[in-house]
């Protein structure tokens, strides 16, 4: 049996993504094979596509780090054919064939059962991004920062991650700042939920090692200066859920935020988040964001358009999500 998909090759001068046929026998082990009905774009998948990122970890790969779609066929006591099940991190798209193609096969411990009423396109409009922005808003819970405590910063607000966090604080209260330096992106922002919209200038200067304290809390997908401007304007014991490295991996600044206010900083891990605990993101992601939401952040594509939508994502171009709808349909 053949079906289409991506698949990146090794070259002399870096890597190459090519629009082909596969077969089932070329797909890696596993023990459940998935037909894929939607997948999602997201920053690793653009860097993989286009070669400008070392994140492919073995050649040839199919991209895609995240999927959505049906159990064809399995091995595993766990799962049936039928079962509607996604995939988010892992290794897919890195170290394993992932979800840009009509079929998958993957290990059995790393789906996740699809949250009763949810489609794999509205799934897979959230992937990684919307998964990583919940995971953040339940750090920021468990932390303490509730929304009577203040205002909660989101930066990256443009992007994936940073819609859903949005979307999510607003449904659940909170007072949420977006930061972005698109200035276009505001009347978006603030149908998604965000009270304010802000460049990432009045931030403050990040060399600061303390400034007012004005945030309870925030979720940065940028790092770098941005990351050291959240943490020296943080309240006393605020949090701030650090996920994304869009700006720089850096991390300029001093430690009196964390030993003069008691400020957490707290590493969001989407990749190889426990099982438990994504069973219990995913149904509070499902129901937690609105379904205007929905609408706004997410944008449908066909597959065959990942590269030119990864070289527009790199260019900064992109809003919110792309999501790849794949086959017949989704049931």
């Amino acid at each position: 049996m053949r079906f289409r998909g991506w698949m990146i090759t090794s070259r002399q001068d870096g890597s190459a993504a090519e629009w082909k046929e596969l077969a089932l026998a070329e797909l890696p082990e596993g023990d459940v094979l998935v037909r894929v009905q939607a997948t999602g774009l997201n920053y690793k998948d653009a860097l993989a596509m286009t070669g400008r990122g070392k994140v492919v970890r073995a050649f040839p790969m199919v991209p895609g780090i995240d999927l959505a779609g049906i159990v064809a066929e399995s091995r595993s006591p766990r799962w049936r054919p039928g079962d509607r099940v996604l995939l988010t991190g892992w290794g897919a798209g890195e170290a394993h064939w992932g979800g840009f193609a009509e079929y998958a096969r993957v290990r059995a411990e790393w789906l996740t059962p699809l949250p009763a009423g949810f489609t794999p396109e509205r799934a897979m409009t959230a992937g990684t991004a919307g998964f990583t922005a919940m995971l953040a808003v339940m750090a920021l819970e468990d932390a303490g920062v509730t929304p009577e405590r203040g205002e909660i910063a989101v930066t990256g607000a443009g992007g994936g991650v940073g819609g859903f966090a949005i979307a999510l604080l607003a449904a659940l209260g909170y007072a949420v700042t977006a930061v972005t330096r698109r200035e276009a992106l505001a009347p978006y922002l603030r149908s998604l939920g965000a009270r304010a919209v802000i460049p990432p200038a009045a931030l403050g200067d990040p060399q600061k090692p303390l400034q007012s304290e004005r945030w309870a809390g925030a979720v940065d997908a940028v790092g770098g200066g941005t990351l050291a401007a959240l943490l020296a304007a943080t309240a006393y014991r605020g949090c701030v859920a650090a996920c994304g490295l869009a700006g720089s991996a850096g991390l300029p600044g001093t430690v009196f935020p964390f030993i003069l206010r008691g400020v957490r900083l707290t590493g969001i891990d989407s990749v190889y988040c426990p099982q438990p605990l994504r069973e219990k993101a995913w149904p509070r992601l499902a129901a937690l964001v609105p379904a205007t939401a929905w609408e706004e952040i997410g944008e449908a594509a066909p597959l065959e358009e990942a590269l030119t939508r990864s070289e527009a994502l790199l260019r900064g171009e992109a809003r919110g999500r792309t999501v790849f709808r794949i086959g017949s349909a989704n049931p």
